[in-house]
């Protein structure tokens, strides 16, 4: 019978796994750095009108995607190296990876503009065409697994007794889907900026996550 090998004898695997770990890590820093100075930086963008999607748009468009993509596949990485980490949630894999799938559909599939970004286009939300409707259909699909991920993230700390990471997941998670929700309701600049803020929280809680299992802690 041929016998498991343990971790410790497949340093190559120990080391690409860490990798992709890292890599996951980094994706928050990546897409919200590429995001800010995008965003102050193109001409008619503002942070109190537009969401992050809309710089999909235009010549330089193609560094939101790029974002999106290469966001959304250091994303599914990690998640591949956490599913053969068994850290003890099996969830936690499949939702960061339907993060990653939504990150990369919202790039696939690109945001219409609206209100006046690019410059020329008119003032107003505008019409939803096919790839427009698709990529808020990917981002829903990411945005609904990343609150999931971090509320069922704040019950398994809390049975834990770990009160810390349990209260800030929570609070990671309820931030988020409030500030979505509000923006759905409500669009208004309050709204959007809350919301710009919300998406850099989440980034944080995964990078923490992700710091959390490749530093040998649970999740």
């Amino acid at each position: 019978m041929t016998q498991a090998i343990p971790l410790r004898a497949r340093p190559a695997a120990v080391g690409r796994d860490r990798a992709l770990l890292a890599g996951g890590a980094l994706a928050g820093p990546l897409f919200v750095g590429s995001v800010l100075v995008q965003g102050f930086t193109r001409d008619g963008f503002d942070f109190r009108r537009h969401p992050a999607s809309v710089l999909s748009n235009g010549a330089p468009g193609w560094v939101q995607i790029a974002t999106f993509l290469a966001s959304g596949l250091l994303v599914l990485g990690a998640a591949a190296a956490l599913g053969r980490r068994h850290t003890g949630a099996r969830w936690l894999p499949r939702l960061l990876a339907l993060y990653g799938v939504g990150l990369v559909l919202a790039g696939i599939f690109r945001a219409d503009p609206a209100d006046g970004f690019p410059a020329g286009t008119p003032s107003g939300p505008g019409q939803v065409s096919w790839h427009g409707g698709l990529h808020f259909l990917g981002a829903a699909v990411g945005f609904v697994a990343l609150i999931v991920a971090a509320v069922a993230a704040a019950r398994r700390g809390a049975r834990r007794g770990e009160r810390g990471w349990a209260a800030y997941s929570l609070a990671s998670g309820i931030c988020f889907g409030v500030a979505w929700v509000a923006l759905i309701v409500r669009p208004a600049p309050l709204t959007m900026v809350g919301f710009g803020l919300a998406v850099a929280v989440a980034w944080a809680w995964v990078t923490a996550t992700l710091w959390r299992v490749d530093h040998g802690r649970s999740v």
